[in-house]
């Protein structure tokens, strides 16, 4: 049939935008965007704004509080859907969507997908400047929305309706490919979305995006699988990857079937059950002694789907073994040349299974069985009740909520100190139990974040713990959680400021200053009460007084049908000093403070274990 003989339906541009990606399903039969948060503004309101409204519930609508917010609970769905589904968001132009800038920064960093669309200016430049237009002297094709080309995995202004034609497909080819995926930004020219085409009908036809698994290349393969023949001591790190290709099964059977123990990283947390006798725990600076000293001793790093974060390498003087090698398996050839590293580029479980069977019956020696029980005795000390009635640390309240919750548990948590807890301390059973924000490290992700996990895994529990500082930064999605009935329990630990940082600051040298509220710059003390202020929001909050009645509270919370906040006052001061490893932060060379010259000498000395790609 000729374009002219073609079916057509005349639809805005926002009509059809809405109308394409509701025919868009994943190979489970799912839409590969569910539905759209939305701010509404003069750049989206009557274009976007009315084709949204018209879909009801084929593309369901939620309203945000802030823009940023919504787009983290729109990131957190598509991590807990392990990246089959993601979401769309909605600005207007100006500070709507800049706001969205460092939602877009997070999922691009997380290699998370997330579907943007803030409005833009006018196409026609007939209201020039329009209300919060930013306007370059030298370009005048430029606008806000520029700023999110460096943190967009595509781009694309829409300045004709029919350019969705062609847009639209690369927006779904990038949410849907998982070497690719990340965030998509369409920046949509307000007076672009009202206008009328003729749309082929076919442009409208179901399409199922099926998951993309790569096979590995076969000189690749044959080397990885000589270079784990030839190791004596290899171990696997899991990243993130393993949960996006759903192959935590398939590397438990590997590591079984070859007695290779594995460690994991903050995203690939809980690819393993805890209690497994080949997962060796947490790796890197918030690592567990057990998996460091094996990561010491290493002559086979072998990484699944991990970027090599420097948390996760101790600023790449980990892996101490002057013969170590490194095997990067991951999808994304950018990541598996890090380091000079032997690369195999292929989903993580196709490349599983072919080394696998590359290795038929080879085996190494399980590790020292007494390296992980010598940790998780340290991890049951640090988590127990102390005695006496101090504050509690962070570990204490680490270890009252896991008493307190099941296998079913998903704990979120992003950003400061207790990543660092949690990753060395929380034991998860399940896949998918363990959801961290750490690539970007980003404060205030934690609540919104709860709340797109809530959506995406209805029938388990999410835990979120956040501390004071973040919670403060961002905090209104818990009332969307009520509002939408999507229960959530908020564990809040209030040492009244920014602890982590102010241990860092205090650990190089530093003297406390501008991180505690105390040591910040104030006329009047803070004295903020977070239960009445979530309170206010509609969840059921209350104040306890002790790890005790934490435990008591958290019965009271899981049996709540709406989302509940829990706080508790905790010691800013204390980590747990058993485990982790050194992080390259920069001591000043020139300081007055003799605590700084000795942090100074301290760092050169660490320095000379760094080892550049061999």
């Amino acid at each position: 049939m000729s374009s002219s003989q073609q079916n057509t339906v005349r639809l805005t541009a926002a009509q059809a935008l809405v109308r394409y990606l509701i025919a868009q399903k994943n190979e489970d039969g799912a839409p590969v965007i569910p539905g759209c948060w939305a701010i509404f503004g003069h750049g989206n309101v009557a274009g976007l704004g009315e084709a949204l409204e018209a879909a009801g519930d084929a593309f369901p609508t939620w309203r945000g509080h802030n823009e940023q917010s919504m787009a983290h609970a729109a990131i957190a769905f598509a991590k807990a859907k392990n990246r089959k589904q993601a979401m769309a968001v909605t600005t207007s132009i100006g500070p709507g969507a800049t706001n969205l800038v460092t939602a877009a920064a997070l999922a691009h960093v997380n290699r998370l997908p997330v579907l943007l669309i803030p409005g833009d200016v006018f196409a026609n430049r007939a209201p020039d400047p329009v209300l919060q237009q930013i306007e370059d002297f030298d370009d005048g094709t430029v606008s806000a929305n520029d700023c999110f080309k460096p943190v967009s995995r595509y781009f694309d202004r829409i300045t004709r309706p029919e350019q969705l034609l062609t847009a639209l497909p690369r927006a779904l080819q990038t949410l849907t490919d998982p070497e690719r995926c990340g965030p998509v930004t369409l920046a949509f020219c307000q007076d672009v979305q009202a206008e009328a085409f003729d749309y082929p009908e076919s442009f409208f036809v179901g399409k199922v995006w099926r998951r993309r698994r790569p096979q590995p290349d076969s000189i690749q393969l044959a080397a990885a699988i000589e270079a784990i023949k030839a190791a004596k001591n290899p171990l696997i790190i899991a990243g993130g990857g393993v949960h996006y290709a759903e192959a935590c099964d398939t590397l438990k059977a590997f590591a079984e079937t070859h007695q290779i123990p594995v460690a994991e990283t903050q995203a690939g947390k809980s690819t393993l059950a805890w209690d497994h006798p080949l997962n060796m725990g947490s790796i890197g600076v918030t690592g567990a002694s057990s998996a460091n000293a094996l990561a010491e001793e290493a002559d086979l790093v072998m990484g699944i789907g991990t970027r090599f974060q420097d948390f996760t390498t101790g600023s790449w003087a980990l892996f101490k073994n002057p013969e170590r090698r490194i095997l990067a398996i991951n999808i994304a050839s950018y990541d598996s040349a890090k380091q000079n590293a032997l690369p195999l580029v292929a989903d993580a479980k196709v490349a599983l299974e072919a080394v696998s069977a590359g290795l038929g019956d080879h085996t190494f020696a399980m590790p020292d069985a007494a390296l992980k029980s010598s940790w998780l005795k340290d991890i049951d000390a640090v988590t127990a009740k102390p005695d006496g009635n101090a504050l509690p640390t962070d570990a204490q309240v680490i270890g009252a909520v896991q008493r307190s919750t099941d296998e079913n548990t998903v704990m979120l948590c992003a950003a400061g100190g207790l990543p660092g807890e949690l990753h060395k301390l929380w034991k998860p059973v399940l896949p998918n139990g363990y959801h961290m924000e750490y690539g970007f490290s980003c404060m205030g992700y934690e609540v919104a974040g709860g709340l797109g996990a809530k959506m995406a895994l209805p029938d388990r529990e999410v835990v979120v713990m956040v501390g004071d500082g973040s919670y403060m930064m961002m905090n209104s999605e818990l009332a969307t959680s009520v509002m939408l009935g999507h229960k959530i329990i908020v564990v809040l630990l209030d040492n009244r400021g920014f602890g982590c940082i102010n241990r860092l600051q205090m650990g190089t040298g530093g003297k406390s200053f501008n991180n505690l509220l105390d040591t910040a710059r104030h006329v009047v003390p803070s004295n903020i009460d977070f239960a009445a202020h979530a309170g206010s929001m509609g969840a059921t909050s209350e104040k306890v007084g002790s790890l005790d009645e934490l435990e008591e509270a958290m019965g009271r919370a899981r049996a709540s049908e709406k989302s509940y906040v829990i706080v508790i006052d905790t010691d800013p001061l204390p980590s747990t000093e058993v485990g982790g490893h050194w992080w390259d932060v920069a001591v000043p060379e020139v300081s007055n403070r003799t605590e700084v010259n000795q942090a100074r000498q301290n760092y050169l000395a660490a320095l000379q274990h760094q080892r550049a790609a061999d």
